[in-house]
């Protein structure tokens, strides 16, 4: 049968029996190194799949880099078999679920867990809740205020970000606290030009605590309580990916991370 699929000869007489012909002997040569070739590899996988080595490949929201890559990426040097990529992308524009097939980790905000992201069978590791303040001009009457409610900055000029963007939520709030309108003069999606614009006095807006650079720049935060002004943070993987022992090593460095800017601004 197997000399009928070869189309040689593998045995010849050779003595009282049999031996291998050339063909024979190549086969089995053959054989052997096939045989050799997929043990090396399984090995190479059990190997890739029990301990943490090779490509981690990260996407991040500007933000979310600014406050989560130096802390990682110094924690994850201590690990040289690990090699992380870093890539920065919109999240307004591209949804984060989206991401997913093209990187093995996706830190992604939203004002809550968005349950679409466990609709689509993702691993969602929370991160971090980060509140999300009011940013005014220095000289402000409402910052001498230790916080400020919705009633209080209902009637404001505000810098707001373009429509869907997740903080416009906390001024739709603030109408449906009031029952009052808002006066949006700007929607710019930059922080650091919102933050320029308020210490310019040209409005007030809402602002990310953890990234909001405020005191000698012209501008002061308050928090704002009353309405649910957060973000969550969080890390988005395939299920598949979350399997792989770099991928989980840096999912628990994001974690630590992220518990560390949460405990330094509590302490700060």
């Amino acid at each position: 049968m197997l000399e009928r699929e070869a189309g040689y000869s593998l045995v010849e007489p050779a003595g009282r029996g049999v031996a291998l012909t050339v063909a024979g002997r190549a086969l089995v040569q053959t054989a052997t190194e096939i045989a050799v070739a997929i043990e090396r590899a399984e090995g190479q996988w059990r190997a890739f799949m029990e301990r943490p080595a090779g490509l981690v490949r990260i996407a991040t929201f500007p933000t979310g880099g600014e406050m989560l890559l130096p802390g990682v990426l110094t924690r994850m040097a201590e690990i040289p078999e690990v090699e992380l990529v870093c890539s920065d992308e919109d999240g307004v524009t591209v949804d984060f679920a989206d991401l997913t097939p093209d990187y093995d980790v996706v830190i992604a905000d939203s004002p809550t867990t968005a349950a679409s992201w466990h609709d689509r069978g993702l691993q969602v590791v929370p991160l971090m809740s980060e509140p999300l303040d009011v940013a005014l001009p220095e000289g402000h009457p409402l910052a001498r205020k230790a916080s400020l409610s919705p009633k209080d900055v209902v009637a404001e000029t505000w810098i707001g970000v373009p429509h869907d963007y997740p903080f416009d939520r906390v001024l739709s709030q603030v109408v449906a606290a009031t029952g009052e309108p808002v006066r949006i003069a700007q929607r710019i999606s930059d922080n650091g030009i919102v933050e320029a614009l308020v210490a310019g006095g040209h409005g007030i807006a809402i602002l990310p605590r953890f990234t909001t650079r405020e005191h000698g720049n012209g501008l002061v935060t308050r928090p704002l309580v009353g309405i649910r002004a957060t973000r969550e943070i969080a890390a988005l993987l395939r299920p598949d990916r979350y399997e792989r022992p770099s991928v989980r090593l840096v999912v628990q460095a994001l974690r630590d991370e992220a518990a560390a800017v949460v405990d330094q601004h509590r302490s700060g």
